[in-house]
C-alpha cells in the first residue's frame, strides 16, 4: 500500500530486520518465555532503540528504521502479556 513501485525491496528489508533477534543467541538460556527482551539483549537495550528511532530520519535507512521500530513495538508488547 505505501511502497507500491517496490514493495519486494521493501518487504525484503521488513524481513531483514528480524535479524536483530540474533542477539538472543547470547543469552543463557537463548529462549526463556518469562524474559522481556527490551533492556536484556544487546540489540534491544534503550541507545539501540534511539538509534533506530534516529534512522527513520535518515531517508536511505528509512525504511531500516521504520522496520526496527515495529519489531521494537511487538517485542515490548510481549513484554505486557
Amino acid at each position: 500500500m505505501f511502497f507500491r513501485k517496490y514493495w519486494l525491496k521493501a518487504w525484503l528489508i521488513m524481513l531483514a530486520t528480524m535479524l536483530v533477534d540474533l542477539d538472543h543467541l547470547l543469552a543463557s538460556p537463548v529462549y526463556d518465555p518469562a524474559r522481556c527482551s527490551i533492556g536484556f539483549h544487546p540489540l534491544h537495550q534503550w541507545p539501540a532503540i534511539l538509534v533506530y528511532a534516529l534512522i527513520v530520519f535518515v531517508r536511505p535507512l528509512r525504511l531500516l528504521g521504520i522496520g526496527l521500530l515495529i519489531h521494537t513495538l511487538l517485542d515490548g508488547l510481549d513484554c505486557l502479556v
